[in-house]
């Protein structure tokens, strides 16, 4: 008998195995696990009481309204005229150090030059001349084909000065 018989042969003898529709015995487990007595249930553990806190308005703040902060307070103070601009909204490459970007080229129409920026989530953005770029409040000052150069502020705690910052074309 060839190999391909024999296996055919087999596995119509499990199937007729398999085909037996006497169950008595499955029956017979099912209702003897149906019949015992059901054991006891454990006790739920003990709660620890919590302490409780009244909310007395008297001089405190709502916690469910926004503080409001001064931003006066929290800029450092303005001397000869050079320090950030409280109220302008930041842009995107302002969350990023300067460090952690990266020129990766240049666009250029009617004289107008665009530096791209990878960002190190690898999103790419196009900037000119006037944004604004990295944790300082880096201005772009001049954009060329091989760097940005930027005037930055810096505070030393007291005084705000401009730094220039530059960079380069990631080759």
């Amino acid at each position: 008998m060839s190999p391909r018989a024999y296996f055919a042969v087999l596995a119509s003898m499990v199937l007729v195995a398999c085909g037996n529709d006497n169950m008595t015995d499955l029956e017979e487990y099912a209702q003897r696990v149906k019949g015992r007595k059901p054991g006891p249930i454990d006790p739920l553990p003990a709660l620890e009481p919590i302490d409780s806190f009244s909310f007395e308005p008297k001089n405190r703040r709502d916690p469910f309204v926004p503080e409001r902060r001064n931003v006066a307070a929290v800029v450092a103070p303005v001397v000869h005229g050079i320090g950030p601009d409280p109220l302008r909204r930041k842009e995107a490459l302002e969350q990023f150090p300067l460090d952690a970007l990266t020129m990766v080229g240049t666009l250029a129409q009617g004289g107008i030059i665009w530096a791209l920026i990878k960002t190190p989530d690898r999103t790419l953005f196009h900037v000119d001349v006037g944004n604004y770029m990295g944790t300082n409040q880096g201005r772009i000052t001049r954009i060329t084909e091989d760097e940005i150069e930027l005037t930055e502020l810096v505070s030393d705690g007291g005084e705000w000065h401009e730094r220039r910052a530059t960079l380069a074309l990631n080759r």
